[in-house]
């Protein structure tokens, strides 16, 4: 008879042949609402996600009790990697679920509660909110825990945030955890200023410039290796690598990674468009195309008009609710997968109440006072890259420590 471990490892194997992988350059994301996307040369090969890995990670797992951090992008193919656990045999314990919520439909900065899963009777630990950060007593019960979400490879995406505070948490607790990586989709390149300490926050944890060129994985060695974590902790960390992947491969990702980054086109224009949030200029949320068109309710801003709804699960009670805001509209653009300050710059010259363009959000998301400084006193998009390219020239070379695909 055969014991219950090569019943595992027989239930593995035949998991790992069916299930499917993830694949790059194949639109999957809604496209009636997507600008152009700019063409890359090159046709990566099909990737294989962390999660596909099964060789890797589930022979440790095996009799021990688990716990997730995952959300609505965590999938192999139509299963969710919950559910694949446990049809594996794999002690799921609890799931902790990071900003939107385990299914993916809660709003942006929307308070989440813990709850219990309809589909398999787990608990739902939330991560955001007031506790960002696993308890003790919500850990000490794991043998182990899995990290599996979709980052779009913006400083101020939240999911990274969350993934370095349940590190500090195994970290005090001893218990491993494993990464399972997925491809950025922002991962070509690198630029933006680079956080300041005294910018610190949820939403810029890390001294990284805004599109920092890593997957999580790899952001995940940089912040055990350069010891990130609270007090210099360090946690037993396994990555698994994604199969076939390369910086550079355009990737459309199978699944929206937050309800307001509704297709590629959105997630390519996120890093330079979310600054918005800290103006007076919306970006889209109330609308269908979120991080596709902008604009204010300000008629010499721009020819496109759009009005802000309340749209459960993308967006309730978005900025100027009901008013009709002038902009612009991406979707007709072609979009380059780049950081670029043309807009900010464009929209704060037009803007005719300028000492009130700017919120007190700004700074935090820049992560940095001086952008804001430079825009003031009138420097062009040029100017202000001059003065980030020292930080990014020592960002990229500690970057070089810690990757894992060329």
């Amino acid at each position: 008879m055969k014991s219950r471990f090569a019943k595992f490892m027989a239930c593995l194997l035949a998991a790992q042949f069916l299930l499917p992988g993830f694949h790059a350059c194949t639109p999957r994301l809604p496209a009636h609402t997507s600008p152009r996307l700019a063409k890359l040369t090159k046709t990566p090969a099909e990737m294989q996600v962390g999660a596909s890995q099964f060789r890797q990670y589930l022979p440790q797992l095996a009799q021990k009790r688990v716990g997730l951090v995952v959300n609505h992008t965590s999938r192999l193919g139509a299963a969710h990697l919950v559910d694949t656990l446990l049809s594996l045999g794999v002690k799921v314990q609890k799931v902790f679920a990071p900003e939107h919520g385990f299914r993916g439909d809660a709003d942006a900065g929307e308070y989440l509660t813990d709850g219990r899963d309809p589909q398999t009777g787990l608990p739902i630990v939330s991560l955001y909110g007031q506790n960002k950060k696993p308890s003790p007593e919500e850990i000490q019960d794991l043998d182990a825990v899995i990290f599996d979400i979709q980052d779009v490879g913006a400083r101020f995406y939240t999911y990274i945030s969350t993934m370095h505070y349940v590190m500090e948490a195994c970290a005090e607790q001893n218990k491993p955890i494993i990464v399972l990586d997925r491809p950025n989709p922002n991962g070509g390149y690198v630029d933006g200023p680079v956080r300041e300490e005294k910018f610190s926050s949820f939403v810029g944890m890390h001294p990284i410039p805004v599109v920092h060129g890593l997957t999580v994985g790899e952001l995940a060695r940089m912040i055990n290796g350069e010891g990130w974590l609270k007090g210099g902790l360090k946690c037993e960390l396994l990555v698994v690598p994604v199969e076939n992947y390369r910086h550079a491969d355009q990737v459309s990702l199978p699944v929206k990674p937050s309800p307001n980054l509704p297709n590629d086109a959105s997630v390519r224009l996120y890093p330079s468009l979310c600054l918005f949030e800290g103006t007076q200029i919306s970006v889209g949320r109330g609308t269908f195309s979120p991080f596709q068109v902008i604009g204010a309710p300000i008629p010499g801003l721009g020819k496109f008009v759009f009005t802000p709804t309340s749209i459960p699960g993308m967006s309730k009670n978005p900025k100027y609710l009901g008013k009709e805001c002038y902009g612009i509209d991406f979707r007709n653009r072609r979009v380059k997968a780049e950081f670029t300050l043309r807009y900010l710059l464009d929209f704060y010259h037009k803007y005719p109440e300028k000492d009130k363009f700017f919120n007190d959000y700004f700074d935090t998301l820049a992560g940095t006072d001086k952008l804001r400084q430079q825009i003031k006193a009138g420097l062009n998009e040029s100017q202000i890259r001059q003065s980030w390219a020292e930080d990014l020239a020592r960002y990229r070379q500690l970057r070089e420590k810690y990757l894992l695909y060329p």
